[in-house]
């Protein structure tokens, strides 16, 4: 079991891959090695320490203490303690983590008693469930000794972190590898079980797929290959391509509308848009069966997830109906109704694919749509600060609870220019009352039942689609062991993973 080394593909450079600061899938794929959160989920998706031992809430739900783990090193070899928990809670996720910023709002201080229990007090209920479910993504420490006194944004640690994890960052060469080693210190006994993990860049798939099938590399995971190459390679005996083990990282592909566009402030025509799509002839065709239709924000996968909201299934005739309804006949030789432009997000060919099939079904319904494609600061500057966009399709990421990642796409008052938002220059008071009443809620029966309103009212409004529920897709070769065996496996540590000797 001890020894060897795993090759994994990645498909981009990354600017950073400290996930105390940055929270994103790939990041999670190299930092998570390295750098650990105060708590992740175990093999049934519930709550277990890291370098948390315990937690507990006060009743009102305004105060939880964090019991942490003792004889725990940085890779320097300094103690670990509350003061790096103090430090990163308030200094990186509350100002400057995405998502961990939101999460965090309504927290004023970390009290430190002593160095192994860390005490959060919040000015709102923070319902501890809300808390559990977001650490596993937004609950990486960072060492206090390395960031105090610099630029947080500049610190050459985002680069080259160092953690406490079961392996040691030892180098990132550009445009070619990033390399970590075993950490012999690591606070598990007897763990991790492999020497080296190199991370192999490799935007492009094609070659990606070969060095797959040749042996050099061992694993793609979050659907960085061709879906055909995908679909094809579950015929061969070499790997397992599955969505197992990423249940806790459900994605769905999203069209995202402008409100300052008079036609898509009308309801009936977002609705007729909605209707226009086949969405399962989509999954079936184009995503080779990986997925389903989307029932609202809140996937099917969640335990959030309650049925009985509007179903906003393909019906041809209802959209042309709505159309007409809202004022927009078919008009001159082409019989065009109107026309918009469709900024696809970069993300991934899933995108790129939704946005050609949008415009192919928009066609049929007399909506006329040019793509116009973006790098990724272009999309990111087009649609979400300088709203240069009519319609958007892009990714919505679901991380185990609603107001972690979720809510932020539907309620008022997000920050101009911060991605994935609301952008769209839609608000709604009741939707903002029912997103900021089920935050604060502590009883978890109660939250659910805010959520099934949250959502009825998503899929009545439309101010954003998510089209389509899906998980990643990991392809891995049969050698490994102990792997996908947790709900965001791709984004854990690893420690317990081993290679078969052929």
């Amino acid at each position: 079991m001890r020894g060897g080394t795993l090759n994994v593909h990645m498909n981009a450079e990354q600017r950073v891959v400290n996930p105390a600061i940055r929270a994103s899938v790939d990041v999670y794929l190299v930092g998570s090695k390295i750098v650990e959160s105060l708590v992740d989920l175990d093999s049934e998706g519930k709550p277990v320490g890291v370098l948390a031992t315990a937690w507990k809430s006060s009743d009102d739900g305004k105060v939880i203490t964090f019991t942490l783990r003792e004889n725990v090193q940085w890779h320097d070899g300094k103690p670990f303690t509350s003061a790096d928990v103090q430090y990163t809670a308030m200094e990186l996720w509350k100002k400057y983590l995405n998502y961990g910023s939101t999460l965090q709002q309504n927290l004023q201080s970390v009290e430190t008693p002593d160095p192994h229990t860390a005490v959060f007090n919040y000015s709102e209920p923070m319902p501890l469930d809300l808390l559990l479910r977001a650490l596993p993504d937004l609950g990486y420490i960072a060492p206090k000794h390395i960031y105090e006194g610099t630029n947080v944004l500049e610190n050459p640690a985002n680069m080259e972190p160092v953690g406490t994890g079961p392996f040691k960052f030892v180098k990132y060469e550009r445009g070619q590898y990033i390399i970590a080693e075993r950490n012999p210190n690591y606070w598990r006994q007897g763990f991790p079980h492999l020497d080296r993990i190199i991370w192999r860049v490799l935007p492009d798939k094609a070659a990606a797929v070969a060095a797959l099938e040749s042996g050099a590399l061992d694993l793609s995971a979050y659907t960085s290959l061709a879906l055909a190459d995908i679909n094809r390679l579950q015929g061969n005996e070499n790997f397992t391509v599955s969505t197992k083990g990423n249940e806790g990282n459900a994605v769905q592909n999203t069209v995202e509308f402008n409100f300052r566009r008079p036609e898509l402030a009308d309801l009936r025509v977002r609705k007729a848009i909605v209707h226009a799509i086949d969405v399962d002839f989509f999954v079936d065709n184009m995503l080779y069966g990986f997925g389903k239709r989307g029932q609202g924000p809140v996937p099917q996968s969640s335990d959030f997830f309650t049925p009985g909201a509007p179903d906003l299934k393909y019906d041809v005739e209802l959209a042309n109906k709505l159309l007409d309804e809202a004022g927009y006949p078919r008009t001159g030789s082409t019989k065009q109704r109107f026309k918009l432009r469709l900024l696809p997000a970069p993300w991934g060919e899933d995108v790129s694919a939704f946005a050609t099939f949008t415009q192919q079904s928009l066609a049929e319904v007399g909506i006329g749509v040019d793509i116009v494609q973006r790098d990724a600061a272009g999309f990111l500057s087009d649609v979400y600060k300088d709203w240069n966009f009519d319609i958007a399709t892009g990714r919505h990421q679901y991380r185990s609870d609603p107001a972690v990642s979720t809510t932020v796409w539907y309620r008022s008052g997000a920050r101009k220019g911060a991605p994935w938002t609301n952008q769209w220059g839609w608000q709604s008071s009741e939707m903002d009352k029912v997103i900021d009443l089920a935050a604060v809620e502590l009883d978890p029966a109660a939250r659910k039942q805010r959520y099934a309103a949250f959502v009825k009212l998503a899929n009545s409004e439309i101010p954003v689609w998510m089209a389509t529920d899906r998980e990643f897709i990991s392809v891995t070769n049969k050698k490994l062991r102990n792997d996908h065996n947790t709900p965001r496996w791709p984004s854990s540590s690893w420690y317990d993973l081993w290679l078969a000797k052929k």
